[in-house]
């Protein structure tokens, strides 16, 4: 259970008021003389993320009113509160506001949100500060989307001398257990008897062994639902080494393995009736004398080879094979997470996570749900004319493309040659990182979709 929230008020709790500049006048005109004249002394014009903390007769705090921008779509309600814990003084305060249940939700997860801080290297004292739980606010929801968040940036944030394919092998474990899922790992040479030879290849080049992590978990005749992350746990590029500009967030290369973990674990706490599979490539990518080399020709899972035009393109090998199994069980959803490519950056910063996907149905239920969430992403497309792209003279594909446009698209393009065409398949491209801190986005690791995905799967194939 989240520590931030009190479960009832004391007499000392203080009322927040969320106000939108809509609203202002008429509250202005509704209140006492001393609060208008105190709000207009202030300058408080309820934009969003403006306070204005209001003292009582006794000298203390007595009310705060926080600014909405007017707004009641999912951006305000879910981040109007957001800033708060870090913002106000110590002590319990209570929502005073005329939420349903949807709103009340949001604040509590925006507050949920804000209280969010990587504290495993530098000890942080926890201002005493709580939010009586709205009382319309569904809890258990507010719970578990929080600690599947809190989970993805913990993971993300944490170095990657702290956090190599082992380390990741055994926060997948820990999330089994905590939720009696079955979890197996493939480690090492045993990749290649169990043919994962794209997995083992990227990952042989460093001392810490590459593996393969799967999850099961649910009735097996449920909807199957399977989940892939990228779980490059550091990347130098490998022998076509990166800068070290390109080098320094590197650790943030096993995003999409975090996501995947972090759905999951939302997915099992909320315990939807659904058979869910997690498939996590766990490498890192070094330089040695095992290393995999450019122009090397390796074998896939599914069969195909891959002449590697460049080893800083490793991410899509590894999810190659992963996905390759993931379609060998026809799930009726597959949907895969990976910090993929600079290009889809490029075209779209590093807010919005790109979404490719040949299902149309899917895409707009996806966008749908991104927007009633504040969790936005955007779809690019599948184009298939630049699939020549990929062409090789001496292998079946080649890992990249010899142009230096569309980036994103000829990424998911090469997974796209794993999956077949009939299979209901996402692919996200983000960047998982907080590059500015927001109210209840802090710098650094980032959940970015997952509540959105979340959303449509619950819709699909929810209790």
């Amino acid at each position: 259970m989240l520590d931030c929230f009190a479960p009832r008020p004391s007499p000392e709790t203080v009322p927040v008021v969320p106000v939108g500049a809509a609203d202002l006048k008429k509250r202005l005109e509704a209140g006492s003389t001393r609060t208008v004249a105190w709000l207009e002394s202030t300058g408080f014009k309820a934009k969003a993320g403006q306070i204005a903390l209001l003292p009582g007769r006794n000298g203390r705090l007595a009310r705060v009113f926080v600014g909405t921008d007017g707004g009641a779509g999912a951006e305000d309600s879910l981040w109007a509160l957001a800033d708060l814990p870090s913002r106000l003084p110590a002590g319990r305060y209570a929502l005073d506001a005329k939420y349903d249940r949807r709103q009340a939700t949001r604040a509590a997860l925006g507050w949920a949100l804000g209280h969010y801080a990587f504290g495993r290297y530098r000890k942080r004292e926890r201002k005493p500060i709580d939010l009586v739980w709205p009382r319309a606010a569904d809890r258990d929801h507010v719970v578990h989307v929080a600690e599947a968040v809190y989970l993805v940036r913990d993971l993300i944030n944490t170095p990657a001398a702290d956090l190599g394919p082992a380390e990741l092998a055994d926060a997948a474990k820990a999330l089994a257990r905590r939720h009696r899922a079955q979890c197996s790992v493939i480690v090492g040479d045993a990749l290649l008897k169990r043919d994962y030879p794209m997995i083992h290849a990227v990952g042989k080049g460093s001392a810490r062994a590459p593996r393969l992590i799967d999850i099961s978990w649910g009735p097996a005749r449920a909807p199957r639902v399977t989940l892939v992350g990228k779980g490059v746990c550091f990347d130098s590029g490998g022998y076509d080494l990166k800068p070290s500009a390109g080098m320094k967030l590197m650790k943030k290369d096993m995003g999409g393995a975090a996501h995947a973990l972090g759905l999951a674990s939302l997915i099992m706490a909320s315990k939807l009736r659904l058979r869910l599979r997690v498939l996590i490539p766990a490498v890192e990518n070094m330089v040695s004398g095992t290393a995999f080399r450019p122009l090397d020709v390796l074998r896939t899972r599914k069969g195909l080879t891959v002449e590697i035009g460049n080893t800083d393109a490793e991410g899509r090998l590894i999810l190659a094979d992963a996905l390759a199994e993931a379609d060998r069980d026809k799930p009726e959803l597959l949907v895969d997470f990976a910090t993929l490519t600079g290009a889809a950056r490029v075209a779209l910063g590093p807010d919005l996570p790109a979404l490719f996907t040949d299902h149309d149905d899917l895409a707009d239920d996806l966008l749908r749900h991104g927007r009633d969430e504040a969790d936005p992403m955007w779809r690019l497309p599948l184009w298939r004319p630049y699939r020549p792209g990929l062409d090789s003279k001496v292998a079946d594909l080649n890992n990249i493309s010899d142009s230096s446009f569309a980036g994103a698209i000829t990424a998911a393009l090469f997974l796209k040659e794993f999956v077949a065409d009939t299979t209901r398949w996402a692919h996200f491209d983000l960047y998982a990182w907080n590059g500015r801190a927001r109210p209840g986005r802090p710098e650094g690791g980032e959940a970015m979709a997952l509540r959105a995905v979340y959303a449509l799967i619950r819709e699909r194939f929810g209790r």
